[in-house]
C-alpha cells in the first residue's frame, strides 16, 4: 500500500496502482508586453490639447482633452475618402485614432447640427457652449493639418463650417 501525502495527489494508475502526482513545475515568469505610449505621454497630442485649452480658455487639460476628443469625433463621422484619411495622417496618434474610429454618418448634418449633435455629447452644454467647444477645437487644425487639407475638408462639407475652422464664409457675388 502506498502513503500518500496531502500536498501531493494521487494519479490512479492501471492495474489499481496509485502513484503520486509529479512536482508540479515553477510557473513561468509572467512576460508583460512593455506599456504602449498613451495619449498623455504622446508629445503631438499634449501639443493639441494644449493648442485647444489656449483657444478655448478652458481651466483644465483635462477638459480640454475631453473637448477635443467629443469634437473630432464628432468630425470623423462627417468626414469621409481621402480627406478623413488625409486628416487622420495629419493628426497626432490619438487623435487620429479618435477621428478614424468613427462610423461614417448617413447624412450630412448642416453646421448648427453638427454644433447641436456635440452639445447632446457634453454634459451640461448648451448650443452657445457648444459652439464654443467646437470652434475652439477646429479653429487649431489648420495650423496642424495644414490649409489645403481644410479647404478639402470643408468643400466636402455643407456651407457654414468655415466659421468653425476660424475662416470666414464667402459666397461668390452674383
Amino acid at each position: 500500500m502506498t502513503t500518500l501525502t496531502p500536498q501531493k495527489p494521487a494519479i490512479p494508475q492501471p492495474g489499481g496502482d496509485v502513484t503520486p502526482a509529479p512536482e508540479p513545475r515553477p510557473a513561468a515568469p509572467e512576460s508583460r508586453p512593455a506599456p504602449e505610449p498613451g495619449p498623455a505621454q504622446d508629445p503631438a497630442w499634449r501639443e493639441l490639447v494644449d493648442a485647444v485649452r489656449e483657444a478655448g480658455q478652458y481651466p483644465t487639460r483635462s477638459e480640454a482633452e475631453s473637448v477635443t476628443r467629443i469634437v473630432l469625433s464628432a468630425l470623423g463621422g462627417h468626414v469621409v475618402g481621402y480627406e478623413r484619411v488625409d486628416l487622420a495622417r495629419a493628426l497626432p496618434e490619438e487623435a487620429a485614432r479618435v477621428v478614424a474610429s468613427q462610423i461614417p454618418a448617413t447624412r450630412s448634418l448642416t453646421a448648427a447640427e453638427f454644433v447641436d449633435s456635440v452639445a447632446a455629447r457634453i454634459e451640461g452644454a448648451t448650443p452657445a457652449t457648444a459652439r464654443w467647444d467646437v470652434s475652439s477645437v477646429l479653429s487649431v487644425l489648420p495650423s496642424l493639418v495644414g490649409d489645403e487639407l481644410v479647404t478639402r475638408i470643408l468643400d466636402q462639407l455643407p456651407p457654414g463650417y468655415a466659421l468653425l475652422f476660424g475662416r470666414a464664409e464667402l459666397t461668390p457675388a452674383a
